[in-house]
């Protein structure tokens, strides 16, 4: 038996472990799809193929010898802001950089739970954009449609497993950064609880505002992966109390009190919801009330939230710069960010820290109303390539902030938030909505998710097969 592109996380770990199939047969396809695909979507920065082979021989010896495991011999990816063992960890930049010798937590722990590593994926340049370009590596591309990015930062993933390259991948979210791409490729993505997922061999990247998370095309599969790569190093400052993401999915959420939030939170320059996204997500909060849930439209009190964004991810920015390998390689864009950080570093970045505790506080009471938020996860429909590549720092903070304004609050606050699909716009792109909540609310959102899921049926659309003879990568 063999297994197609459409065979998801948990349908190959099943087939796995009743012995329907080998992990170096389900390896061989996906490297095989990844080789396709590769000159057309440009999902991977690293294809680990001799290396992969070798892992998914191994898991077969393991479950032949009655060994078993979540993930034992399913392949997975990883984005390229995550250390795999004798790989360079590139984080979308240009130059040479040397293998790391350790795993990181969340790599070590999916390696724990049996999943063999197939690659890391292409990201921007430190992940900073919600496009995924740039010199190191070309322009990574949306399967629904080739001439438009999947997003950013974690495109490469996004990409591979909406083409089905993988069942499931890693990223990570700093400013929405799993739940841009999950919205503009068709997937489920989720951002968990600051600390969920360690990032180790940090104990904080950015500042405390960007998190690993998952990529997938279920939600059985996006909390699968999650349960997976669960847990922390011992060094990490964040402990958030466990859970157990894949109970919760099929539960029923009981009788949700939903916020419908459309408003932008505070920008420094003007942000609009596109009409046609718009009604997505409100056909979306349509399809909420009618499976009983009580939504009306009510906006979070986010305040000037954005003056506590911007010295955390500047100042996570200049950290990454002032150990960068080859400086003098990197983005215009990031070098003034790096400095903007420099001098925000100080007072304004202590301030800005300390001021997490009230905002906690003061969005906290929103959910004494409301159990959960729906919002919008961008404003737009995922841009052409190249339409934000060769734009000044202005220019491309306009242009993000334009499409999107909604996702980042969330990485202040340190909660968690999926990304559903919400459907299609102009004649075939894909755009989400957001599920938030407060602190460690991870189980009511992907049981919510998951009832809406069984009424949407949004899995059953997939893009169309990629091959070598799609648009190049430029």
């Amino acid at each position: 038996m063999t297994l197609d592109r459409s065979a998801g996380l948990a349908e190959s770990a099943r087939a796995l472990a009743a012995g329907e199939v080998t992990s170096r047969a389900l390896v061989e396809g996906a490297l095989a799809r990844i080789e396709a695909s590769q000159p057309s979507l440009n999902a991977f920065r690293i294809v680990r193929a001799l290396a992969a082979l070798a892992e998914a021989e191994a898991a077969d010896r393991e479950l032949a010898a009655g060994v078993r495991r979540p993930l034992l011999g399913v392949p997975v990816a990883v984005k390229d802001d995550m250390d795999v063992a004798g790989e360079p960890t590139a984080f979308g930049c240009r130059g040479e950089f040397p293998p790391v010798v350790e795993d990181g937590e969340a790599v070590r722990r999916l390696r724990a739970a049996g999943a063999v590593i197939v690659g890391k994926t292409n990201t921007c340049e430190f992940g900073q954009w919600p496009f995924t370009e740039g010199p190191a590596f070309g322009a990574t591309r949306n399967p629904w449609n080739p001439d438009h990015t999947p997003g950013g930062s974690s495109g490469g993933s996004a990409a591979a497993v909406a083409a089905g390259l993988v069942p499931a991948a890693l990223g990570s979210d700093g400013a929405g950064s799993v739940r841009i791409p999950a919205s503009w490729t068709h997937l489920i993505g989720i951002k968990p609880q600051r600390g969920r997922i360690s990032t180790w061999p940090r104990g904080e990247s950015f500042q405390g505002i960007t998190v690993n998370g998952t990529l997938a095309r279920t939600v059985a599969d996006a909390a699968l992966l999650l349960d997976a790569a669960s847990g922390n190093h011992e060094r990490d400052p964040h402990r958030p109390p466990a859970v157990r993401a894949a109970e919760a999915v099929g539960r029923d959420p009981g009788r949700l009190r939903i916020a419908l939030a459309l408003k932008p939170p505070f920008t420094a320059v003007p942000a609009r919801l596109r009409p046609e996204v718009r009604a997505q997500v409100v056909q979306l909060a349509e399809l909420l009330a009618d499976l009983g849930h009580h939504v009306e439209e009510a906006d979070p009190p986010y305040g000037q939230i954005g003056l506590t964004f911007v010295p955390r991810a500047t100042a996570g920015i200049a950290e990454r710069v002032r150990e960068a390998p080859f400086p003098a390689l990197l983005d215009p864009r990031t070098l003034g960010s790096a400095r903007l950080g420099g001098l925000l570093g100080g007072a304004p970045l202590r301030a800005a820290r300390r001021a997490e505790a009230v905002l906690h506080r003061r969005i906290g009471r929103f959910f004494t109303s409301y159990d959960v938020v729906l919002a919008p996860t961008t404003a737009a429909p995922p841009p052409r390539i190249g339409a934000m590549q060769n734009l000044s720092g202005l220019a491309t903070d306009r242009a993000i902030i334009a499409a999107c304004p909604y996702a980042w609050p969330w990485n202040v606050l340190g909660w968690p938030g999926i990304n559903v699909p919400a459907g299609f716009v102009m004649g075939g792109l894909p755009v989400g909505a957001q599920l938030l909540g407060p602190a460690n609310s991870e189980p009511l959102l992907i049981s919510l998710a998951s009832q809406l899921e069984a009424r949407a049926r949004w899995h059953e659309a997939w893009p169309p097969p990629v091959t070598a003879t799609d648009s190049p990568v430029v």
